[in-house]
Parts: C-alpha cells; sequence; structure tokens
C-alpha cells in the first residue's frame, strides 16, 4: 500500500474545506471498499479525511413523517431500525441481503452509496479498464462478463453498480443530501448515479469535494407496501445477478402508486420508468404486471453470456408484483 496523509475533521464543514486543500484526498468512513481498493492499487488516495466520527449516525423522525438517515449510519442498524422495517421494508430487506454481518456492521449509508464496481477488470490493474484508466479499454466486452450490464451500457464500460441498498432507495423516491463548498443540495437517489456513456470514471454526479451528510426516506412512499428480491450464484455474500425493488399500493384493484428499479443490470440503479408509466392507473393483475415489466426489459441489450439476465429479471419483477398485489375478492 502506497504512503498516504491522514486527518480527522471536527465538522462537516471542516472536512469540505480539508479536501479542498488536499489535492487527490479521499473521505473515509467504514472503509470496507476504499481500504480495499487501495490495497489493490486502484485507489491510490494523498490524504484520507476520516468522517466516520461526525456526528451523521442517527436516524431521525422528520415532522412531515419522513425519515433523515445520517450518512454514517451503519447498514446493520440501519435494516434494524424498527421505523425502517415497518414503513420501508423494501430497504431493510435490501440490506439484509447485502454483504455479511460483519461487513454490514461496518459499511456506512453514505459508503454504501459510493462503492465502486466489482468488476474483475476494474480491479486487475494488468487489465485494460476504462472506469480505472479512461482510453485504456474495457477488457470484460469481449472478455468474462457474465456478471455485467444489459441495460444502459456503452461502448466504454459494461460494469453494474453492486449496491442493494441503492436499488431500494431508487424505488421509494430516496433522496440523498450532500454539502460542498457551494452548500447543500439534494439528488434523488434515482438519479445519483450515472450512466457510462463515453466517461465511465465518473459513478455519480457528486461534484468535487462534496460530501453526502444522509438520506432522506419520504413520507409519500412511508407505508406502502413495498419489497426486494435478489438472485445471485449463492445463497448470501455475492453480488447480484439481477435484483428488483418494488413499491406497490393498489386501491379498488386498480395500481394507484408504484414504484421500481431494477440492480445487477446496469451501471446503475436502473429505475424502470417503462413499467411504472404502464401501471399506474392499470389493473393490478398478473397480465398487466407482466406486459408492464416486458416493456421495460425489451431495451436490453444483452452481451454474448448474460442474456439470462433478462429473463431472470423478468421473473424477480413479477414474482415481487403478483406477491405484493392484494389477492381478488371472491366473486
Amino acid at each position: 500500500m502506497n504512503g498516504f496523509g491522514y486527518l480527522r475533521p471536527r465538522s462537516v464543514q471542516e472536512a469540505v474545506e480539508a479536501y479542498a486543500a488536499h489535492p487527490g484526498a479521499r473521505y473515509l468512513a467504514g472503509g470496507t471498499n476504499l481500504v480495499d481498493l487501495m490495497k489493490l492499487g486502484v485507489e491510490r488516495p494523498a490524504v484520507l479525511i476520516d468522517v466516520g466520527r461526525l456526528p451523521l449516525d442517527t436516524i431521525e423522525e422528520l415532522p412531515d413523517g419522513s425519515l433523515r438517515v445520517g450518512a454514517t449510519v451503519r447498514n446493520s442498524d440501519l435494516a434494524a431500525d424498527p421505523r425502517v422495517r415497518d414503513r420501508y421494508p423494501a430497504l431493510s430487506q435490501a440490506l439484509l441481503a447485502g454483504a455479511s454481518g460483519q461487513l454490514r456492521n461496518a459499511a456506512t449509508t453514505g459508503g454504501n452509496l459510493l462503492q465502486r464496481t466489482r468488476c474483475p477488470y476494474f480491479q486487475d490493474l494488468d487489465k485494460p479498464c476504462n472506469k480505472r484508466e479512461p482510453g485504456s479499454g474495457c477488457g470484460a466486452r469481449d472478455g468474462v462478463h457474465r456478471d455485467h450490464a444489459v441495460l444502459g451500457h456503452s461502448p466504454h464500460c459494461i460494469a453494474t453498480h453492486p449496491s442493494d441498498m441503492a436499488v431500494a432507495l431508487a424505488a421509494l423516491d430516496a433522496q440523498v443530501e450532500l454539502h460542498g463548498t457551494d452548500g447543500t443540495r439534494r439528488l434523488p437517489a434515482a438519479g445519483f448515479h450515472r450512466l457510462p456513456g463515453e466517461h465511465p470514471e465518473r459513478d455519480t454526479w457528486i461534484r468535487p469535494g462534496e460530501l453526502i451528510t444522509g438520506v432522506l426516506l419520504p413520507a409519500a412512499t412511508a407505508g406502502v407496501p413495498s419489497a426486494y428480491r435478489k438472485a445471485r450464484d449463492r445463497a448470501s455474500y455475492a453480488f447480484a445477478l439481477a435484483s428488483v425493488a418494488v413499491v406497490l399500493r393498489v386501491a379498488d384493484g386498480v395500481v394507484d402508486q408504484i414504484g421500481v428499479a431494477f440492480g445487477g443490470l446496469a451501471h446503475i440503479p436502473w429505475r424502470a420508468r417503462h413499467t411504472e408509466l404502464a401501471l399506474l392507473g392499470a389493473p393490478a393483475t398478473p397480465a398487466a404486471f407482466e406486459g408492464a415489466v416486458d416493456l421495460e426489459l425489451a431495451h436490453a441489450e444483452p452481451l454474448r453470456d448474460n442474456a439470462f439476465k433478462v429473463s431472470l429479471a423478468h421473473n424477480l419483477a413479477l414474482d415481487v408484483l403478483n406477491r405484493l398485489a392484494p389477492a381478488p375478492a371472491p366473486a
């Protein structure tokens, strides 16, 4: 591992100022991804700014019924919070589907959003990777890409985003709070990450030096039935081949509120807007669900070895939608 400086700021503002004053700095909280990438030589920060002890580790209930989750709340604490389990079950389920118990005890909310792809070409310095070294090529495109993207990829990158939590946040219409030298702002969780396009090295829409300070879980999806389901190669401690988070409210047999996001299929948590548009106001029936999911996945562009992901995601989505929909009243 290369040498680096270390700073421990006492406030969010001090952290942001320290980042601006030290070119090549990185924020450090749980370190479950960043430190691994440093060991591999993928990340080589000049300075680590430790934000893990800042007062960002609480879950607050706001007057409008929303929840504000601090950026350093541990994944295990967020998954176990009774308010999250009761009002946003898809989020709790997604967190419990990710990593091991030990990692969830260390990983933070902000760090989970910022984790980088687990593409083996990105993690191997001897392989070409436009995300790690722009202009070097994408080794996965003609190489091993069974786990890679089928939606939204580009000639420059076919990597997938690894987070389970981010998929649930996208479906739940959560917002990400950021603080930088220009002040505080919010981004929708569904628009926080970037598609690869010509710049796969840019994972998110964060401005240089901005620090994630929290995530807002809105009142509008609190208590609405939701669920998360994930398919993977083994029963635990594996990243998704495909996953889906669904928020579904049905009134009088008609879809009244809907949010659908896929994981494991794209460079970002993929919000299924075509599915949502087709279902809103439609009968909550298996046929309607299937047609709406097909509309979304018709945009998939699988590669040589990962076409199975399309049918896998299709089946996962239908399973969750049909489970969340109330049973029809007896005739």
